[in-house]
């Protein structure tokens, strides 16, 4: 179903070249499944780790040529680029101090990107690499995975068409238990990248999770955060890195909203909620029960809305695989955003239009605003939950 847009356009699947992701990465692994699930990839590169002999390994593990392996990713560029079968795409999953190095170098050479997030660890190379991709033309995916699930686009699309009314309160939570335990502070010795503030961030939560709530409260209301009153810090004693995040919301309209963020709640395994309420009704949804959203109308009985089931919309419609009652989730909705930009890219590439329900997946100016509502939201703790502007 969604392969026919790209070959119609290419007479071809796009061509893949990933960085990063290599042994050892689940993040890695979700990327190259994502690019397969619909067929629009063909990965035919790779550099997957920033040893030469392990990155060698693995790309043979996962099945490139020997002839299109190579040590170093300047090197891989420069050779895709002067190909005439090159790679068209370039997908980065390593460690944040290095998206905005990657992503530009392969911006330069006229690839287009796909970055996990968030996009950059500062806000410089935030906007340094907007500005890129805007004055490029080129297509940058930014994969905030959870906007490709189906009820979080039937979500957006009936806030979008006026169901739920202006909207006035908007609740976000994303709580983890993974680092919950008391007698397991930060690493000592050799430190895990996402535990080092300059490979890894200046705060652990926000980059690892903030940015996700943040997002998803865009996507779902459409509208900007512009204003918050936040606190950082750690819930375990002894630890450096925060694991702590919590912060009020204004919104461009008026409305009000709270978002808080921990990966130390004990026994939580992934729990992404929100709430957006507007005048004629709110709309819930959680992660963990991806298949459900729930549409409480004013003055009305509750609604439960599922992929395909009575009220689906375009939007929703075209994010979901398979039948009404069965559940999709994680990797089918990181599937969405490579098979959405697979097609914005054909397209871009062959002079034609993309279907514009195509176009919702995140992009560099959501990775900017990303970037700046972490940074806000660590000017504003360290002023003691002063407000501070977006």
């Amino acid at each position: 179903m969604r392969l026919d847009p790209v070959r119609s356009m290419l007479g071809r699947k796009l061509r893949l070249a990933v960085v990063g992701g290599g042994p050892g990465s689940f993040i890695g692994a979700m990327h190259r499944q994502a690019a397969r699930l619909d067929d629009c990839y063909e990965l035919v590169t790779g550099v997957l780790s920033s040893d030469p002999g392990r990155a060698r390994e693995a790309a043979l593990e996962i099945g490139v040529a020997s002839d299109r392996i190579y040590s170093h990713v300047p090197e891989m560029l420069e050779a895709e680029a002067a190909r005439p079968d090159g790679a068209d795409v370039v997908a980065i999953m390593t460690p944040n101090d290095s998206h905005y190095e990657y992503a530009a170098a392969a911006l330069d050479l006229g690839f287009d990107v796909i970055c996990d997030k968030p996009m950059t660890n500062t806000l410089d190379d935030a906007e340094a690499l907007h500005a890129k991709v805007v004055e490029s033309k080129l297509i940058f995916c930014l994969t905030h995975n959870y906007t490709g699930y189906p009820m979080v686009r039937q979500a957006k699309a009936m806030v979008s068409a006026g169901q739920a009314g202006t909207i006035r309160l908007i609740q976000v939570e994303y709580v983890q238990g993974g680092k919950a335990k008391e007698n397991d502070p930060d690493p000592s010795g050799e430190v895990p990248w996402r535990y080092d503030p300059v490979r890894g961030g200046p705060s652990l939560v926000m980059g690892d999770i903030g940015t996700h709530a943040h997002n998803l409260v865009r996507f779902i209301s459409g509208l900007e955060v512009t204003e918050v009153a936040a606190e950082v810090g750690t819930i375990v004693p002894n630890r450096v890195i925060h694991d702590y995040a919590g912060a009020l919301l204004r919104f461009e309209n008026g409305a009000r909203g709270s978002f808080w963020v921990t990966q130390a709640a004990a026994g939580v395994e992934n729990c992404l909620r929100i709430r957006v309420s507007g005048t004629k009704g709110t709309l819930e949804w959680m992660q963990e029960i991806p298949q459900v959203l729930t549409f409480k109308p004013l003055g009305e009985p509750v609604q439960h809305r599922t992929p395909n089931g009575p009220g689906t919309l375009p939007l929703a419609a075209r994010s979901s695989r398979i039948v009404a009652g069965h559940p999709e989730g994680f990797p089918e909705g990181f599937a969405n955003l490579y098979t959405d930009a697979a097609e914005a890219i054909a397209a871009r590439r062959s002079g034609k239009n993309a279907d514009p329900l195509a176009l919702y997946f995140p992009n560099s100016f959501d990775g900017l605003l990303g970037v700046r509502f972490v940074h806000s939201v660590i000017e504003s703790a360290r002023m003691n939950g002063k407000w501070v502007k977006c």
